[in-house]
């Protein structure tokens, strides 16, 4: 699950993570209102920024032909103006694509005079099943840019994740951001509640780019989380009843919010052939061979381990609701699954949802020969395949026909 930036700036400072002065407003008079907020505590400059579950606000445009979702006022009268050029409409970036998101909140913030720009973030190495912290001098910047022209400028520290990280882990970074003095002491306690933040809330990642050295009007310096985005590991929600709350369904896609209901992964694509499998790692396989054979992937819908009836016919009745779909491959390979469940539960979604497009299944592992006999004998048109190479061309030609 992926929450707005003020969100997870909340989560952060909860941990002792030191982020702007800053507040949330969903109108135009709570706009109005943090803006005066904002400028009466002294700040010159008031930022506007649009919250959407994407990046590259800044250089998105509107549709109503307003440029950019971040910008910067001088005034709360001209926060208020950027601010109704932005609530309620569409920003389209380069990771919302051409349709873009309804921008529905906006962060006002305090407006900060930045002197140097960092990028850090802890994450799940799996090649190590570790923690590891990341590190760069280059911040502001896309971070898969920086590896690519300067790797070298990249550290990285990984954590024990029995011991946590340790205070000289984090002055190994601070050191590695080239801080010093009071700017060196903030960026260790600030590193360790980032890492907390990352390991208390059951993130996939925490990122904080730009992390920023700003100047204060009394000409000292200070250590700011100008920019932080949270993923949060879906399966461990339900032991963060707060943080489930910060759920925006109005930043996830219809389908895959009623696939959530039903445990279901499911991620909408543009092509023409619904996949249902199980296993990310078969699912991924499933869409690769598809396109290996000329079709294109409607969805990704990875229905589990062990999946139940009620799931796939859920699942059947998602993928159904895509005009886009032509054909649909089921892919199954039952370890702890039962192949048997899977075809009762298919045979089930074809007579209530009376479907009449192609349907491809090939099934394999725990049950199969009952799993195989129950699609045999249950009267509805089922296409069989024996391989994924098979079912991968068979429903192709059947779409295309």
């Amino acid at each position: 699950m992926n929450i707005h930036e003020y969100q997870a700036k909340q989560l952060l400072a909860r941990h002792g993570v030191a982020v702007p002065l800053e507040i949330p407003a969903r109108s135009i008079p709570e706009a109005r209102s943090a803006a005066d907020q904002i400028m009466g505590s002294g700040a010159s400059r008031v930022v506007v920024k649009s919250q959407i579950h994407a990046g590259g606000r800044g250089k998105g445009s509107f549709k109503n032909g307003f440029q950019g979702g971040v910008k910067v006022a001088s005034s709360a009268a001209e926060a208020t103006d950027l601010a109704q050029a932005m609530l309620g409409n569409v920003l389209v970036t380069k990771q919302t694509g051409p349709e873009g998101r309804t921008v529905q909140t906006l962060l006002i913030a305090e407006g900060a005079k930045i002197k140097r720009e960092f990028y850090l973030a802890v994450l799940l190495d799996r090649a190590s099943s570790r923690p590891v912290i990341m590190a760069s001098t280059e911040g502001g910047m896309d971070i898969e840019e920086v590896a690519a022209t300067h790797p070298h400028l990249i550290f990285r520290e990984q954590v024990d994740p029995a011991l946590g990280i340790m205070p000289y882990q984090a002055r190994k970074i601070a050191s590695a951001l080239q801080l010093k003095g009071e700017l060196f002491n903030a960026a260790v306690k600030l590193i360790c509640g980032v890492y907390q933040t990352w390991w208390e809330s059951d993130a996939s990642m925490v990122e904080l780019n730009p992390l920023a050295v700003v100047g204060r009007p009394d000409g000292s310096e200070a250590l700011l989380a100008l920019d932080a985005k949270i993923s949060l590991d879906d399966n461990a929600l339900f032991r963060h009843k707060d943080i489930l709350e910060m759920r925006d369904l109005n930043e996830e896609a219809p389908l895959e919010i009623e696939a959530s209901k039903y445990s279901l992964n499911y991620i909408k694509l543009d092509g023409s052939i619904a996949c249902l499998v199980n296993g990310a790692g078969l699912a991924m396989a499933t869409m690769d061979i598809i396109q290996h054979f000329g079709g294109s992937p409607a969805n990704f819908l990875d229905v589990g381990g062990g999946a139940s009836q009620e799931q796939v016919s859920a699942a059947f009745k998602i993928i159904l609701s895509d005009p886009n779909v032509k054909g649909i491959l089921v892919n199954i390979f039952g370890g702890i699954m039962d192949c048997n469940v899977i075809a009762s539960g298919i045979v089930a979604a074809v007579l209530e949802t009376g479907l009449k497009l192609p349907l491809v299944v090939r099934l394999e592992g725990n049950n199969v020969t009952q799993g195989r006999n129950t699609l045999a004998q249950s009267g509805v048109s089922i296409i069989t395949a024996g391989s994924m190479a098979d079912a991968a061309q068979k429903v192709v030609q059947a779409v295309k026909r």
